[in-house]
């Protein structure tokens, strides 16, 4: 009877393809996004905050006169508000960033499982982008005296829209090679969000037209799903937009593995 011993090969491949090996690279990765964003970490919750505080207070100026229902639109809109430009400018930034300097190469070619990477990728600006949404959250309250009905149902809710913003925005930026297209397409988007999105106003207030546009589009489910956990019987579809977020996702998450695939 023969016994088979095995070699340094075959349990090198079992390390490599295993869940330990999976678990282990993917603390080693996001310990590296840590390293290459922490000097910048504060800089962008600060940055991020200021954007919803400021748009908290500033569609304010856009009404003569603020109803409880206007106040209450606005101020569960500013988390909304607060996670697209995470998710939409500045991952696509901080990846076109590693393009330009080379770094992001030398990340995809560490011999680690790149779901691992992608995978810590995510978690790390979804966590980046909570502070600024919370605290941009709490000056809007401030700002129009509004007292929520916060329900269990704001925390997939939230979770959610950032993985969802954070998934998409990466995988635009992992598609488009040219980081300049890249910043282009992302200032689009958020001239579009901030003009033409039912996020701080009902989306009755929309042309019939654009109504149907944002049925399609992430944003304005974003909103919904945030202000289902923010308010009582405010809005209504909530199921329909946790689909359409978790379509998305799928959709952003799919472009990345695409192109990891193609870079294997």
């Amino acid at each position: 009877m023969t016994t088979a011993i095995p070699t340094l090969e075959s349990a090198d491949v079992t390390l490599r393809h295993g869940a330990a090996n999976w678990l282990r690279s993917f603390r080693l990765m996001l310990r590296l996004e840590y390293i290459g964003t922490r000097q910048f970490a504060a800089v962008i919750v600060v940055v991020q905050f200021m954007m919803g505080a400021g748009m908290a207070v500033m569609y304010g100026f856009f009404y003569p006169e603020i109803t409880p229902t206007t106040a209450l639109y606005i101020t569960t809109g500013i988390p909304v508000l607060a996670l697209i430009p995470m998710g939409f400018v500045i991952v696509p930034g901080g990846i076109g960033e590693q393009r330009t300097s080379g770094s992001f190469d030398f990340i995809w070619s560490l011999p680690v499982p790149r779901s691992a990477q992608v995978t810590a990728m995510f978690v790390m600006y979804t966590s980046l982008a909570l502070p600024g949404t919370v605290l941009a959250l709490l000056v809007a309250m401030w700002r129009y005296g509004v007292t929520l009905s916060i329900s269990p149902l704001i925390v997939p809710a939230v979770l959610l829209a950032a993985v969802m913003s954070v998934a998409v925005g990466a995988g635009m930026a992992m598609a488009i090679t040219n980081p300049m297209i890249t910043n282009l397409i992302s200032n689009a988007l958020i001239f579009v969000v901030m003009l033409f999105t039912p996020i701080v106003y009902p989306a009755s207030n929309l042309p019939l037209w654009l109504m149907r546009v944002h049925e399609v589009l992430p944003f304005h489910h974003m909103t919904v799903a945030i202000r289902s956990g923010l308010t009582d019987g405010l809005v209504t579809g909530t199921t329909t937009s946790f689909l359409v977020l978790g379509a998305w996702t799928v959709a952003g998450t799919a472009v990345t593995a695409w192109v990891i695939r193609r870079r294997a």
